[in-house]
């Protein structure tokens, strides 16, 4: 299985950006997708998740600015990321927990990392 994201890049404080990620390989499913961010000198955090229900969970920092979509049919998971602040800065990294096709149990995947940049 490999995750593949896109989007990101250098935006000033107040901006907006999209990002997206695309599963692709063995897959039965995918519970949940979601985002997560890693600023330089930190622990790796939570952005935001969503099942294939749709239920969605947001960190603190971001509810209200950030929203995360899927497509189930695509297997793609997108964060919309409006009101961008200077903190926000760090890479994003998709994650997914993925049953593989004739699987019982699930395996977490990560995608590469993609740097986003707010000035100020």
């Amino acid at each position: 299985v490999q995750l593949v994201e896109s989007g990101g890049g250098l935006v000033q404080a107040g901006g907006s950006l999209r990002l997206s990620c695309a599963a692709s390989g063995s897959i039965f499913s995918i519970d949940p997708m979601g985002w997560y961010r890693q600023a330089p000198g930190k622990q790796r955090e939570l952005v935001a998740t969503i099942t294939s229900g749709g239920i969605s969970n947001y960190a603190d920092s971001v509810k209200g600015r950030f929203t995360i979509s899927r497509d189930n049919a695509k297997n793609t998971v997108s964060l919309q990321m409006n009101s961008l602040k200077p903190e926000d800065t760090a890479v994003y990294y998709c994650n997914a927990m993925v049953r593989n096709a004739g699987e019982m149990w699930k395996v977490e995947y990560w995608g590469q990392g993609t740097q986003v940049t707010v000035s100020s």
